[in-house]
């Protein structure tokens, strides 16, 4: 007769549960990486494309914008313009891995968000 160990078939699921979370968590964030956002600012005079790795692939300028008398109003538009794309791809990130997770990446688990 074998001896059995209280709770070990549980932590079995659970183990079998946290890798599968794992390997849905890695597709999710290849997916993402591959993806391509278009953001904008001043009313869609400046646009910037991201990719999902937060880096810009392009920034389009209308040239009705570009003002030599006034440089630093160009200036703040891409600047708007950049972090409005880096905190799209972020939210993303945080809705998507969000329905893996379930919530769990606040408890500070380590490779949770």
């Amino acid at each position: 007769m074998k001896a059995r160990i209280p709770g070990a078939n549980n932590m079995g699921n659970l183990m079998q549960q946290a890798q599968k979370m794992q390997e849905q968590m890695q597709e999710t964030q290849a997916e993402l990486e591959a993806r391509e956002y278009e953001t904008s600012a001043g009313g869609g005079v400046i646009k910037v494309n991201i990719n999902g790795k937060k880096e810009i692939t392009k920034v389009t300028i209308d040239p009705s914008v570009v003002d030599p008398d006034d440089v630093e109003m160009l200036e703040d538009l891409v600047a708007a313009a950049v972090n409005e794309a880096i905190r799209t791809v972020e939210d993303d990130a945080a809705e998507e891995m969000g329905k893996i997770t379930g919530g769990l990446g606040g408890l500070g688990i380590p490779g949770m968000m």
